[in-house]
């Protein structure tokens, strides 16, 4: 940027299984949808990929070539973009869009291509398929557009999709269509399926684990009933307790609607040391001194906090 280099996104590493939900959660500007687009090497200049890996089945995406990388997107694995009115190309027909995909990986006609568009529309359940198909983005409604994206990520049967944000700007019930077409078409197809989203209602009710970022970072990773039942991260505790929930009001004692303090770190001048520290209610000297790395906990969770380092006492009698 004008101002110096941002890094948005600083070395983050994680896993999505066959058949698994993994959902990435954190607030809005720690970098997810970066993350996503640096996966499929979608990073726009004069943004760009410093280092690291993104291995796919083992081989790495990264070194590939222009060529190359053009056939793992869409066929291997296809990315659900945000806001998808705006995502799909306002002058052509929802159709003519989807067939483009398929004629893209695949030698088929055009008119083959048209009916297999016409066959997707149906399996994410938009009615009259045949007339719909020759509509343009603009003749539809932002839950039939999200329909659309993710028929046209289904169309030449990857095995892993990333959905960014899938249900914003929907309204809750058409957010709950779209989530349960995802899940019975993931079960069906046995995709990998990482879900990208800031709305832990959405990620509780469709993930299998989670990853929690902030300022760029994975803080912590666990499955979804143990991060929700018992949050390890400072910042992941914060997160649930600023959750609104329903029937709690003054007279059941419920206080004022928590908010955690501070700001999150400017990515072009980040502080040395964990980036919650200036935040975070058990900050110790060594906060402020390096970064945690992600450790290992039992039961196959993983947490960025010296508050569970071995090396380290009570954070309590340490804190500054």
């Amino acid at each position: 940027t004008p101002e110096g280099v941002a890094r948005a996104v600083r070395g983050i590493s994680f896993e999505i299984r066959e058949g698994e939900t993994l959902g990435l959660v954190g607030e809005s500007g720690c970098g997810k949808s970066v993350t996503s687009l640096a996966i499929l090497r979608l990073i726009q200049p004069p943004g760009r990929i410093a280092s690291g890996k993104v291995l796919y089945r083992g081989r790495d995406l990264l070194p590939l070539r222009d060529a190359e990388i053009r056939k793992v997107r869409g066929k291997e694995i296809a990315l659900i973009f945000q806001e998808p009115v705006a995502a799909l190309n306002p002058v052509f027909t929802v159709g003519f869009q989807i067939a483009e995909a398929i004629r893209v990986h695949h030698k088929v006609s055009k008119k083959s291509a048209f009916d297999e568009a016409v066959r997707l529309l149906r399996l994410v359940q938009i009615s009259d398929a045949e007339r719909r198909v020759k509509e343009y983005p603009h003749q539809m409604s932002g839950g039939m557009c999200q329909r659309v994206m993710i028929a046209m990520a289904l169309s030449c049967k990857p095995s892993l999709i990333m959905a960014d944000e899938p249900t914003t700007a929907l309204d809750v019930t058409i957010q709950a269509e779209i989530l349960d077409l995802l899940k019975r078409l993931k079960e069906e197809f046995r995709l990998a399926l990482l879900l990208i989203s800031h709305n832990l209602g959405v990620i509780a009710g469709s993930a299998d684990r989670v990853a929690v970022m902030y300022a760029g970072r994975i803080v912590e990773e666990a499955g979804v009933k143990e991060l929700f039942a018992a949050p390890k991260h400072p910042y992941t505790i914060g997160l649930l307790r600023s959750v609104p929930r329903l029937g709690e009001t003054k007279r059941s004692g419920r206080r004022r609607l928590y908010a955690i303090p501070g700001t999150v770190p400017n990515p072009l001048s980040p502080e040395k040391g964990c980036p919650f520290a200036p935040r975070c209610p058990d900050v110790m000297a060594a906060c402020r001194g390096e970064d945690p790395l992600l450790l290992p906990l039992e039961g196959g969770r993983k947490v960025a906090c010296f508050l569970h380092h071995p090396a380290h006492s009570d954070p309590r009698a340490a804190t500054p």
